[in-house]
């Protein structure tokens, strides 16, 4: 038990699941040409198989040493969501679960460390998040009746309803041709609408989502600091044990020479 708890944490062991996964990710791709699925199929779906097979004696593997306590770890349960899709027949009314197997890439979030912190920071960041998330909304709210009852008799594909300009006033947040695709065709019937489109460019795509960023930014910084923090307990807890055995060493040599 102690030798394979010992292989699957192991970097050798790691580095190869890792590899599995980005082997698997690469023909499923290729499956989606149908000119090299109909001359390497059977090289594909032999890939595919033995890969799922690998996943699987790892899960078991996994469940063997760590028991239920491998349910305790979010990023296991994962993993094992993942793969039990994945052993689901897919065929019949599951024909559309063979789609669904490109998510055994997303199993390199639970493997590779820096791609865990970056979850974990989005994790953390979701009540931020949800805050200025709020705050959009309700700015896109106002803005999309604004510019319905501004510009919406004119410009009804753009402005005509509630939800048209919510449509619209996202395309200008993401700078997607918002000037020449609409607010000069816009300015051109109502030549102060620029009053309205600057402002709202600059709050939503300069400051709001920017925001989104810095939390996200703190997020991952926390993290940080509580892996080093982590580092600095193990290393201390290293520099305590080495002082122990170092002791005990000096008490059984006195304890030789007294015998002696």
């Amino acid at each position: 038990m102690i030798n394979l708890k010992n292989i699957l944490e192991s970097r050798i062991f790691i580095s190869f699941i890792t590899a599995v996964i980005i082997i698997n990710a690469f023909t499923l791709g290729l499956e989606t040409s149908a000119n090299i699925t109909s001359k390497y199929g059977l090289i594909l779906s032999l890939v595919d198989k033995i890969a799922l097979t690998i996943f699987t004696l790892e899960l078991m593997g996994k469940l063997l040493v760590y028991r239920f306590n491998f349910f305790k770890d979010g990023w296991n349960v994962f993993d094992f969501i993942i793969v039990v899709v994945s052993l689901i027949p897919a065929s019949g009314p599951f024909s559309v679960l063979r789609a669904f197997r490109i998510f055994r890439t997303l199993r390199l979030l639970s493997i590779v460390p820096s791609m865990r912190r970056i979850i974990q920071a989005i994790f953390i960041s979701i009540p931020g998040i949800l805050s200025v998330g709020t705050i959009i909304i309700l700015i896109f709210y106002i803005s999309s009746v604004l510019t319905t009852n501004f510009f919406g008799n004119s410009f009804y594909e753009w402005f005509g309803t509630i939800g048209n300009s919510m449509y619209t006033l996202f395309q200008i947040m993401t700078l997607e041709s918002w000037s020449m695709g609409i607010v000069r065709p816009v300015m051109k019937e109502y030549p102060l609408a620029w009053l309205f489109f600057v402002p709202f460019i600059l709050v939503t795509t300069f400051a709001i989502l920017n925001l989104f960023i810095g939390i996200i930014v703190d997020a991952m910084q926390q993290i940080s600091g509580d892996d080093k923090e982590n580092d600095l307990v193990e290393k201390d807890m290293h520099k305590k044990m080495r002082s122990i055995e170092n002791q005990l060493k000096e008490i059984k040599n006195l304890l030789n020479k007294q015998n002696k």
